[in-house]
């Protein structure tokens, strides 16, 4: 599944700021089934009508999850309408500055770890070979080498001195810094995936570190 756009993450997260909201959304995390609003009205000690204003608040920004049931034992003609109750997403909202997404190299790197030890393939091959099919569907994803490199959090800049792509961020600084070459070898193999997906032949993704940007660059064909 894509990631959310990151103005609707932070939007997600923002809207837990609110003292009342984040303590209804606290109350719905920790629960062991689905609350309803007179549930959540009592438990909190505020009105039906403010436990369903933030309820609807936290579902409209993808943090809760409304189902309709009706009570066990009530059922058919007279049951009278199903109730609408409200459970934590399975999914999650994660939002850094700059961007960051420690989870797909993570899963890059359990990916290719999992596959050598089935086939016995050297994990860096496979770790090479993830990265580049995952680059590819971020390009064809986006349909646009730019738009990939913006989305993904690279904050790409032209350099007017050879007209290369100067990338501002590295989306795994942390770990580029602690495993420089194994870090920085994934990124080039994604990178350069991205390229192809997006049918971008135009650029040639290039190693390339330097103080303050990624360890890549896309240098003119």
């Amino acid at each position: 599944m894509a990631p959310r756009p990151f103005p609707d993450r932070v939007a997600a997260v923002a809207a837990l700021d609110d003292p009342a909201r984040r303590a209804v959304f606290d109350l719905v995390a920790r629960a062991q089934t689905a609350v309803g609003r007179d549930a959540a009205a009592a438990a909190l000690g505020v009105s039906r009508r403010v436990a369903a204003f933030h309820l609807d608040r936290l579902a409209d920004e993808g943090l809760l999850v409304v189902e309709y049931r009706r009570p066990p034992g009530r059922g058919g003609p007279g049951a009278g309408r199903p109730a609408k109750l409200y459970r934590r997403t399975d999914g999650e909202v994660a939002v850094s500055v700059p961007e960051r997404h420690y989870d797909l190299v993570g899963g890059l790197l359990a990916a290719a770890v999992t596959e050598s030890i089935d086939t016995g393939a050297p994990v860096e091959e496979v770790l090479h070979r993830a990265a580049y099919d995952a680059g590819t569907a971020i390009g064809a994803a986006a349909g646009s080498l730019p738009a990939a490199l913006e989305d993904a959090g690279y904050e790409p800049r032209q350099d007017h001195d050879d007209g290369a792509v100067v990338l501002g961020n590295c989306p795994f600084h942390r770990l580029a810094q602690q495993f420089t070459v194994l870090v920085c070898g994934v990124n080039l193999q994604l990178l350069r995936g991205v390229a192809d997906g997006a049918g971008d032949r135009s650029r040639v993704a290039e190693l390339d570190p330097g103080p303050g940007r990624c360890c890549v660059r896309l240098r003119p064909a």
